[in-house]
């Protein structure tokens, strides 16, 4: 199986391209803290190279910007090619196939370059509103207990 969970921050502003065929794509990096830091030391990050195409492309290149959070599953893809001195060069890059927010626009700095979609799945079902505290009301028949 094959299968990539990232959270992170947009390490640059996504690279939107379009293919010959007419196929829109997109590169980003996307900077992902470690877990843990040595006594003494600065947590360490790794930046890991992520590809969009299609309609999560334009998604991504629309809605995201250098620094904000950013949640996405796919999968590591594997190529090779020979640069223009003919060695052979190797890239590992993540292909992003669902991307969503992981910060909340206030977590954005007022409008800093995010602002909510605007389509929207009517068929999709509503979560209930949250309180200010993050924290959703739970009716006693609602516990399964």
């Amino acid at each position: 199986m094959n299968k990539v969970i990232l959270v992170g921050r947009l390490a640059r502003d996504p690279e939107l391209r379009t293919t010959q065929s007419g196929t829109p794509v997109v590169s980003f990096t996307v900077a992902c803290d470690r877990r843990f830091a040595r006594q003494g030391e600065e947590r360490q990050a790794d930046f890991i190279s992520c590809v969009a195409w299609n309609k999560t492309a334009e998604f991504v290149s629309r809605y995201f910007t250098k620094g904000m959070r950013i949640a996405l599953d796919g999968r590591i893809q594997t190529r090779t090619y020979d640069d223009q001195n003919g060695n052979k060069r190797y890239i590992t890059e993540v292909i992003a196939e669902d991307v969503e927010f992981a910060q909340s626009k206030n977590e954005a700095g007022g409008n800093g370059g995010y602002q909510a979609p605007a389509y929207s799945d009517p068929a999709a079902p509503q979560a209930p509103s949250a309180d200010i505290d993050g924290f959703m009301p739970v009716e006693e028949e609602d516990l399964p207990f």
